[in-house]
């Protein structure tokens, strides 16, 4: 081995363990009545992640959508909530670029799980399927790490 080549094992790693769905719910309060009603709902999504160490190397991400469709009058015509989840095995990483690759990279892989659930359990639910838009997860970290600096706070939290 060269004298200033690092060992094989200090260098940056980042695999997948495992993606999985953590919490899924779908609720829709009117029944049979929501399968009647003709007027255009209006529909609101909701993002949220976290991200966590599980031990050493190992780190957990959740990535939760919100789905809730409602209809003029405030009724709810029905309401997804998933939290799509993946652990990360991220090692020899520096600090300040681990936030990202938390609050970035990792979403960015979760999302098209999150999507297509969501998508399969709206249409499960015998409504027309909702299709998420693309998320620019960079953008969204970059807002959340300035609202922080302005409140004087910690964690990653995206909405």
């Amino acid at each position: 081995m060269a004298e200033n080549a690092q060992p094989a094992d200090n260098k940056p790693s980042f695999s997948i363990e495992k993606i999985y769905i953590s919490d899924l719910s779908l609720e829709v309060p009117n029944g049979a009545q929501s399968f009647l009603i003709r007027e255009a709902p209006q529909v609101n999504v909701k993002l949220n992640t976290e991200a966590g160490p599980i031990e050493k190397g190992i780190f957990e991400v959740k990535l939760t959508v919100t789905v809730e469709t409602v209809l003029p009058g405030q009724r709810t015509l029905f309401l997804v909530e998933i939290t799509q989840a993946g652990i990360f095995r991220i090692q020899n990483i520096p600090a300040d670029e681990l936030d990202m690759v938390l609050g970035i990279g990792c979403p960015n892989i979760l999302f098209p799980y999150a999507r297509e659930a969501v998508s399969d359990a709206i249409t499960r639910a015998g409504f027309q399927p909702v299709l998420l838009s693309p998320v620019n997860f960079e953008v969204l970290y970059n807002q959340s790490r300035q609202q922080q600096a302005q409140a004087g706070g910690q964690g990653v939290v995206l909405q």
